[in-house]
């Protein structure tokens, strides 16, 4: 079966929505929408699809079975609720929407058209953030102690409407949701307006989990070069991922490694051991992220990224924006 897909919003991102939609055998892209007629000129001409600046009209003309929506944040509820209505399962971009109540709504009306709806929480489909799920899922690290991610660069000239905690810091909230299973008890957050005008430009955010389990996010817009890492601590050693490289490290606590693995409730301390680099089958993040969507609008699975956990993370992102804002610890 091939679905009828559409993509509305073809700046930087969307411009790979439309790419892998014409890479991938289950879609068939029909058509792009955006204001800027260059913009879609060129991704027209690029694909070889039709293009049109209003995406209303591109809906009830081209009635996509799938649509990408990669608009400012602003745009996102009205442009999803616009496709949902038209027919079509919706994948949005993250953060779900501008506030939680348009993001609840949106989940209420997919529900009611019977239409499914997707986060596009992008990170969650790099080949070895999955690696590192089943690696925690499998026991691998022991008891988890800590998950630090660090998400840093320099300013994206793209953005103008919100500030570093709502662009970036839902990225690896949901990473940290998705690793662990939980949602945070209380969140505290540093914040500070060094170069963007209107906005937070830094942000230091500390994230408490149910468990003892204790996340650190440090994102920015102020790093002249680009660092996305993953690190997860625990009892029996380090495992780290590098989002660009796509690489997977383990560092052992050979302290463990001196004891017979079933008697590892005995370990008493940390000493630095082995790493091992894991082999990855690496693969570009989008187009795994845009099969999953394919497969379960086929197949009538449940969202890989639900409209719940879009949510959630744009909840606590929130919550870290006021804490930073009111210089004070967050009960969630």
């Amino acid at each position: 079966m091939t679905l009828r897909a559409a993509v509305i919003g073809v700046g930087s991102m969307g411009r790979n929505h439309a790419r892998v939609y014409n890479e991938l055998p289950a879609a068939q892209l029909v058509a792009v929408a955006d204001v800027d007629p260059i913009a879609i000129e060129s991704i027209s001409h690029t694909t070889q699809v039709r293009a049109y600046l209003d995406y209303r009209q591109m809906l009830e003309v081209e009635r996509p079975q799938v649509v990408s929506i990669a608009l400012p944040t602003y745009l996102h509820s009205e442009a999803a609720q616009a496709a949902l209505e038209a027919g079509a399962n919706v994948l949005v971009e993250k953060p779900i929407a501008a506030s939680l109540e348009q993001g609840q709504r949106l989940i209420q009306l997919a529900k009611e058209l019977n239409r499914l709806l997707m986060v596009g929480h992008i990170v969650r489909f790099n080949p070895a953030v999955q690696a590192l799920k089943q690696k925690i899922q499998n026991g691998d690290l022991g008891r988890i102690f800590q998950i630090i991610c660090r998400r840093v660069g320099p300013f994206p000239e793209r953005l103008r409407d919100v500030g570093v905690v709502i662009d970036l810091a839902p990225h690896d909230i949901d990473l940290m949701r998705y690793l662990t299973g939980l949602d945070p008890l209380r969140v505290y957050a540093e914040t500070e307006q060094r170069i963007h005008t209107e906005q937070e430009d830094l942000f230091l955010g500390l994230l408490r989990f149910p468990d003892q389990v204790s996340g650190l996010l440090e994102i920015n817009w102020l790093t002249p070069t680009k660092v996305r890492e993953v690190l997860v601590l625990g009892e029996y050693g380090l495992l780290r991922v590098d989002d660009l490289t796509q690489d997977l490290y383990f560092y052992e606590n050979a302290q463990v490694s001196s004891i017979q693995w079933s008697n590892l409730q005995n370990i008493k301390g940390v000493s630095e051991g082995s790493m091992t680099r894991y082999a990855i089958q690496r693969s570009e993040p989008l187009k795994v992220e845009l099969q999953a969507f394919l497969r379960a609008v086929e197949d009538g699975s449940p969202s890989p990224v639900s409209g719940e956990d879009g949510l959630a993370a744009l909840s606590i992102a929130l919550a870290l924006v006021e804490s930073g804002l009111s210089h004070r610890v967050i009960e969630l």
